[in-house]
């Protein structure tokens, strides 16, 4: 039975970098061709195919189903061809690029790749938390991702570390200043964004009316990393998650006056694309952090 002749591979490039991108031009940008010449290596790849890849509007392009169907193949494909080139010149698989959340980073990751450097001399880690790695695998030169969210991306494995709970938490200078008997207390407290839908979830969950949220004082912060410092300096009560608190809990740096909130549909999870399961680097990741989560977070819960 003879094969179907492939596509040509100039048209198979264009089409992977305008799915990727979800843009002609940007496309168009990365493999140094003309917008026009993009388009046209695409119409004829969609005469070959037989129907329409992309849905093509006035402003944007997006993938048709046919597209959805063909892109995820193609992208493997090329991410082939890549890895064989760049092992077949020598490169070895020795640096691992990992997008995360500035909050796990810091609380977790960093304070142990001591531990994964002796024991994994061979492999080099690099750490991202700018946004753009963090949320598209392929545009940003990432291998593994740790996320927070529901753990179904699309195209991705997603692997649970841990549920993201939260609850309270406050230095022992700002609880000597204030008399905290039962939750609805909190709020006479400085807290770290007030205005935060989770301190309304969490004060529900309590039994607590919310309407004197609209009243509680505190700084306004971005990330839950930069609240724990807050919350560690004494300068605001902060809705923080207990795991990745323990050794503060531990030795009293920090509080928590009150029960936390156990998530069912929010966790941080390891991902990456499907088809990296078989990498050689990843798979050595895998197997030092989850029992390094096992040996200094024993109270997680996934």
């Amino acid at each position: 039975m003879s094969l179907h002749p492939l596509p040509p591979l100039t048209a198979l490039r264009a089409f992977e970098a305008a799915a990727r991108h979800k843009s002609f031009t940007k496309a168009a940008n990365e493999l140094n061709m003309t917008q026009a010449a993009v388009s046209y290596q695409i119409k004829q790849l969609e005469d070959r195919f037989g129907e329409p890849l992309f849905i093509r509007s006035t402003r944007q392009v997006s993938l048709s189903d046919a597209g959805v169907r063909l892109a995820p193949s193609v992208t493997e494909a090329f991410e082939i061809i890549r890895r064989s080139f760049a092992e077949a010149k020598g490169q070895a698989d020795d640096l691992l690029t990992i997008t995360t959340a500035q909050t796990f980073a810091s609380s977790w990751l960093a304070k142990h790749f001591g531990d994964f450097t002796i024991c994994c001399a061979a492999l080099a880690v690099k750490l991202d938390i700018s946004s753009t790695a963090y949320s598209d695998f392929q545009t940003a030169g990432v291998d593994v991702g740790i996320r927070t969210g529901k753990g179904n991306w699309p195209g991705l494995m997603a692997k649970k570390l841990m549920h993201f709970d939260y609850t309270p938490m406050l230095s022992p200078k700002l609880l000597e200043q204030f008399d905290l008997k039962e939750p609805k207390d909190l709020l006479k407290l400085p807290m770290a964004s007030p205005s935060d839908p989770w301190w309304h979830s969490w004060f529900e969950s309590q039994g607590v009316d919310t309407a004197g949220i609209k009243k509680a004082r505190g700084p306004i912060l971005d990330v839950q990393y930069i609240h724990g410092i807050a919350a560690l300096s004494g300068s605001a009560v902060a809705l923080l998650t207990p795991c990745l608190y323990r050794d503060e809990l531990a030795n009293g740096a920090l509080i928590q006056p009150f029960a936390h909130i156990e998530q069912e549909d929010h966790a941080i999870w390891l991902c990456y694309p499907e088809h990296r399961k078989t990498w050689r680097k990843i798979q050595i990741f895998e197997d030092w952090l989850f029992p390094m989560l096992d040996e200094t977070m024993p109270n997680r819960r996934v």
